[in-house]
């Protein structure tokens, strides 16, 4: 979803701050967007990876940035992108005129930065009630069904 509307808005490529590479969730986030972006018919660029923190997303801005084919970014928490964002700023690049950017996670206070932050809803509730789900199947050696869950996300422009 997040590639189509990026291919309204003009962008022919979303470059991927991703987490660490040994994390689980880094892990499908970039597959999902690599993914993504194959079945738009392009080819993904090298995936920067972070350590979740806003240092690692702002060391990374400062290198997307400083490149002007860089016109739209998805991060793979907030905090990444939010320093992301900052290093975009420093740069002189405005978000979101020249460069789009999309973080995961949804922070409660990612309405409050400017400009706000659009980011990636994920209810973690469900995935902490749907994880200890399984834990206990697992335990009690019940069948699990399915070996894959997913939980719903939104897409929240503050």
């Amino acid at each position: 979803m997040i590639i189509f509307e990026a291919h309204l808005l003009g962008h022919r490529q979303v470059w991927h701050i991703g987490g660490p590479p040994t994390s689980f969730s880094a892990t499908h986030r970039v597959e999902s967007w690599r993914r993504t972006l194959e079945d738009a018919g392009i080819a993904p660029p090298e995936v920067l990876y972070g350590d979740w923190s806003t240092e690692s997303g702002y060391r990374h801005g400062l290198i997307l940035g400083a490149r002007t084919e860089v016109t739209a970014i998805f991060a793979a928490n907030d905090q990444m992108a939010l320093g992301a964002m900052r290093a975009l700023h420093e740069l002189g690049r405005d978000i979101p005129g020249d460069v789009s950017i999309v973080g995961f996670d949804d922070l409660d206070e990612a309405h409050s930065f400017w400009p706000p932050l659009t980011t990636v809803r994920q209810d973690f509730a469900a995935v902490g009630r749907l994880s200890i789900q399984k834990v206990l199947r697992r335990v009690s050696n019940a069948e699990i069904k399915d070996r894959i869950t997913t939980v719903p996300t939104e897409l929240n422009r503050s």
